[in-house]
């Protein structure tokens, strides 16, 4: 089906377009590609996923939990051969783009977009929270941090996407040695008991290992996703990579395991050591657990209480660098307004940067409510995560011959069970919370609105992901 029948209307540009929207290639192989991808989500260790406990009780997480983990692996490996396959910036919008044509790109684009322009958003609110609560610089109001939080992170992104990344590293580093002295800290003082002490209630199969019942379960996925939340984020990274063909796979693979090694000690030993119920509403649960384990403060809990700010900071500074990524993508193919996809000098699309980070303060500071944030942030992650899979299926029908130096283990089998789980998720997240899922759906619209009407009359058709695309269609045709 040619891309005139689709009634997308293509714009040729001259070389000097491109070569004022190039990214820096080369600057990170597949180790700072792994810590890009715990980077993003290793805040959701810290905190969040907690709130399963107060939804579900600990059976019900536990559950939620490996499902989630199954759909983020199953996903994570479909991404790994698209990834390899289809290197461009534009990552999750390239491979729907070419999956699932133009309106199905920029739907899954807009969807990722949606998730980290307001993640950063939701995460500023909490470390606002976790400076006034540790009673840092003597603020008593959050927003110097939020102003704080972007003009220091945006700038080290404008500075250069390698000395970005491996800072991003570095603060990521921090946090996994805190987490690994928590996990052996609590190991004396686990107890299989304490994991069940939520007493159930009179629910539809309700017990001491489901104390909500079924309901509880599919109320805890949402907080099983933290886990493991904007981990698909790394391929953003492929025109930056050194060999996004082998680095790509190693680097979100890795990620993910390490993520799983985490969420399956972190679920079982902080509960384990306090007992759910210690823990279900706390807005720090580590260093909560370690005081209810141990019967007040000691150094752990302390050391816990301050890295748990640098887990905050690792996932902030690292989902600012994707939303940029992935809003420049779209803005070079003509999606999103072109303007904002123009590099600088130091090949970083400084407009990228800048546009959503004022628009995260904004939101920060207005709103000042992290939950209902980053519960947006989620709706538009699980909407993304069906699109990706559905996308790795038809590929494979569509274009078995395609190259794939990584192939995905199981094949669609893998990818189809993710969808199925990404498409409960979607459910998941409309049950825990409808105003966040409102205004998820009218941004969602409003976006669509201007494909329809503007920006797929005005595409560039030598944009990488557009070309990729185009390839497919002239031999399509051929043949």
């Amino acid at each position: 089906m040619t891309e005139k029948r689709r009634q997308v209307d293509y714009e040729r540009v001259g070389s000097d377009y491109l070569d004022k929207r190039r990214l820096r290639q080369g600057a990170a192989g597949w180790v700072l590609l792994a810590g890009l991808g715990v980077s993003y989500v290793i805040s959701g260790d810290f905190a969040g996923w907690n709130f399963g406990l107060a939804e579900g009780g600990w059976g019900g997480l536990l559950l939620a939990t490996v499902l989630m983990a199954t759909m983020y692996t199953g996903m994570v490996f479909g991404l790994a051969e698209m990834a390899s396959a289809l290197p461009v910036a534009g990552a999750g919008y390239g491979f729907a783009r070419r999956a699932l044509g133009p309106l199905g790109g920029f739907a899954a684009g807009t969807a990722i977009l949606i998730e980290y322009a307001i993640a950063p958003a939701a995460i500023a609110v909490f470390i606002g929270g976790y400076v006034e609560s540790l009673g840092l610089f003597g603020l008593t109001s959050s927003w110097p941090v939020y102003l704080a939080c972007f003009a220091i992170f945006v700038g080290i992104h404008l500075y250069g996407v390698g000395e970005a990344l491996r800072l991003m590293f570095g603060i990521t580093a921090v946090a996994v040695v805190a987490l690994i002295a928590f996990v052996v800290g609590m190991i004396p003082q686990f107890s299989a008991a304490k994991l069940f002490d939520i007493a159930p209630v009179d629910a539809a199969g309700a017990s001491a290992f489901l104390p909500f019942g079924y309901a509880g379960v599919l109320a805890s996925l949402v907080y099983g996703i933290w886990f493991f939340l904007a981990v698909e984020g790394v391929p953003l990274a492929a025109e930056e990579a050194r060999d996004p063909r082998k680095d790509m796979p190693r680097g979100i693979i890795a990620a993910i395991a390490v993520l799983l090694v985490f969420a399956a000690a972190i679920l079982v030993v902080a509960p384990g050591g306090a007992g759910s119920a210690a823990i279900a509403d706390a807005d720090n649960p580590l260093p909560a657990a370690v005081r209810a384990a141990t019967g007040g403060d000691n150094a752990l809990a302390e050391i816990v209480n301050y890295v748990g700010l640098a887990g905050l900071v690792a996932s902030f500074f690292s989902i600012i660098y994707a939303a940029s990524r992935q809003l420049f993508a779209l803005s070079r193919a003509g999606y999103l307004p072109r303007w904002l996809s123009v590099t600088g000098k130091r090949r970083t699309p400084y407009l990228a940067l800048v546009v959503p980070g004022t628009i995260g303060f904004v939101l920060a500071a207005a709103t000042r409510d992290g939950a209902l944030l980053i519960n947006i942030a989620v709706f538009g992650a699980t909407i993304s995560y069906v699109l990706l899979n559905l996308s790795h299926i038809v590929l494979r029908f569509r274009e078995p011959g395609l190259e794939r130096p990584y192939r995905t283990p199981g094949g669609i089998v893998t990818t189809s069970v993710a969808l199925v789980l990404a498409i409960a998720a979607v459910i998941a997240t409309f049950i825990v919370d409808m105003v966040a899922a409102a205004i998820m759906a009218l941004i969602f619209l409003a976006a669509l609105a201007y494909f329809w009407f503007y920006s797929r009359h005005h595409l560039i058709a030598n944009a990488p992901e557009e070309e990729f695309a185009a390839l497919r269609a002239a031999e399509s045709e051929l043949s």
